[in-house]
């Protein structure tokens, strides 16, 4: 049997499974939203991505079958409400809709700034210091850590500013996407301050509210980042494979291409962006320099800080205690990334045309051409988003979470919990949507299991690691997930074939989420957090010298 004949067998194998849980559902329509069939919609769509590589059309028949099973089994009624209700509330979701603005926008100052020759001034600029493949790929990571502030601000900038230079190196667009979606929610998460750590913090004010604990969420959130095992051994695990030049599985083969044949792309990938954007087909000035790029982005890295700043003060009362914490905690990100891109956006196309470097006409074409680059992804992003509100509808995190009921005790919940939150996300697609639903339910059982006063249990490892668990479970399952809007971002932002990454990435990102599992929340009852820390790490070296070898 071929590969396509295998592909073939595969679909129709799953569609009949999808057609015997339509056509035979098992009780009302209450009943099977608890059941196994409330996995079939993302199961569906991402068993179809990965084998046939068409990820909208894959995605669309996830949602259609999940909309054929909220409207009662009928396909025409569930095609209907796809067209005419889901997708248009994808769309019409306000931080969502910003979603799209920012990403437009910031593919419109792309646009510009690869036309005017900005972007090969950074990288004539840059190959004077970064100029080997193990340099460029350092040099990435260490910007992924310099942005943590936002994830999805990290990811576009880090991908768009670093593909020119790589591709010049050989470096496969599927390592510099592995590269950016390693650094954007790992970092942004670990982060001290940043979207992620306010949004994940917030979410313990209403179970500490009920159980009367006085201890300031943020305190609990700071004691447990050394917890986030799969965040942390992520960027260590990251660090090692470039410090070695190592590769395996699937990014092996690809870096072996990148270097030997020159194809930092597989034949026939589909990348997410409009590749001639970062080559000299699009140039249409003489003058590379690097300010004509570095300018609009330092702006727009600005004016998203200053927008955080400015909706976090605006949101607070006169008499509520304007730190840090509370500022970005209050704050837009959306608005701020909104005005960032856009604002980003007119300063390119005002500075080509103030330097000569273009006409006015040329500098808003590009920008248009920019933006209709990110079409394709957004699109994507939109279904993905659309399915995520499907998976939420016929309750597939509840039927995730009750397989995992009736056999907890303290020493298994951190990795139950990681294990069930990396499921949900993998499923779902979203982290922001899992930690919503899992942190309600996972702090009071830890409470309820280790029992005694809640003010003196949030300082144990047990709790500390069991919270850690839930965020670093979704960052684990967004990087094994098609559906996940970070992942499709790094796809977009590097270039790169959309399951190209996410089949290069998955070896990566499950090696260090089983080292994570063993050696961080299984052991966490046992020893401490720091020794911990040292055998994963131990691990994540072990097998990069163990599996690895050089391109």
């Amino acid at each position: 049997m071929n590969g396509q004949t295998r592909k073939i067998s595969l679909i129709v194998a799953f569609i009949a499974l999808v057609v015997w849980e339509l056509l035979v559902p098992t009780g009302n329509v209450t009943d099977f939203r608890v059941s196994f069939s409330s996995l079939i919609p993302p199961l569906f769509a991402i068993s179809m991505a990965l084998i046939t590589r068409e990820v909208i059309l894959s995605l669309f028949c996830g949602v259609w079958i999940g909309a054929t099973m909220l409207m009662g089994y009928n396909p025409v009624e569930g095609l209907l409400k796809t067209i005419d209700t889901h997708i248009v509330n994808s769309v019409t979701d306000t931080d969502q809709a910003a979603i799209l603005l920012f990403t437009l926008g910031f593919g419109g100052v792309i646009g510009v700034v690869s036309a005017n020759g900005g972007m090969g001034g950074v990288v004539k600029s840059a190959s004077q210091y970064a100029n080997t493949r193990k340099r460029s790929q350092m040099a990435t990571m260490l910007m992924g850590v310099v942005i943590f502030f936002d994830d999805y601000a990290n990811t576009l900038f880090v991908g768009n500013m670093m593909r020119p230079f790589t591709d010049k190196l050989k470096v496969s667009r599927e390592k510099l996407a592995y590269l950016v979606d390693s650094t954007a929610a790992p970092v942004a998460s670990l982060a001290v301050i940043s979207t992620w750590s306010v949004f994940q913090m917030s979410l313990l004010e209403t179970p500490y509210k009920e159980y009367g604990i006085v201890e300031n969420p943020y305190i609990t959130f700071l004691n447990s980042i050394p917890y986030s095992f799969y965040c942390i051994l992520t960027i260590a695990f990251m660090g090692f494979l470039i410090w070695s030049g190592r590769d395996y599985s699937n990014m092996l083969k690809a870096e072996r291409r990148a270097l030997n044949d020159g194809k930092v792309l597989a034949d026939g990938a589909q990348p997410l962006t409009d590749t001639e954007l970062s080559q000299d087909g699009g140039l249409k000035s003489d003058t590379s320099h690097w300010t004509n790029a570095m300018v609009p982005v330092f702006l727009l890295v600005v004016i998203i800080v200053i927008g955080l700043y400015k909706t976090g003060t605006d949101a607070l009362a006169p008499g509520d205690d304007h730190s840090i914490r509370n500022i970005i905690g209050s704050s837009d990100p959306y608005r701020a990334l909104m005005w960032g891109s856009f604002i980003a956006g007119f300063v390119a196309i005002f500075l080509s045309y103030g330097r000569n470097l273009l006409t006015l006409r040329e500098s808003l074409e590009f920008w248009v051409k920019g933006a209709k680059s990110m079409l394709m992804a957004c699109m994507i992003l939109v279904l993905a988003w659309t399915l995520g509100d499907i998976c939420r509808e016929v309750k597939t995190a509840d039927y995730i979470i009750s397989l995992t009921e009736g056999f907890l005790t303290p020493a298994l919940l951190p990795p139950v919990t990681f294990l069930t939150a990396a499921v949900v996300s993998f499923c779902t697609g979203t982290s922001w949507g899992t930690m919503p639903i899992l942190v309600p339910i996972a702090v009071p059982l830890a409470f309820n299991l280790l029992g005694g006063d809640p003010n003196s249990l949030v300082g144990e490892p047990i709790y500390l690691a069991t919270f850690a668990s839930v965020l670093s479970g979704c960052v684990f399952g967004d990087h094994c997930s098609p559906l996940s809007d970070t992942t499709i971002l790094s796809s977009i932002a590097s270039g790169s074939d959309h399951v190209d990454h996410v089949k290069t990435q998955l070896p990566y990102a499950l090696t260090t989420g089983v080292i994570s599992l063993v050696f961080g929340y299984s052991l966490v009852s046992y020893l401490p957090v720091g020794v911990a820390i040292l055998l994963g790490v131990a691990a994540a070296f072990v097998a990069v010298k163990l599996w690895g070898r050089k391109p």
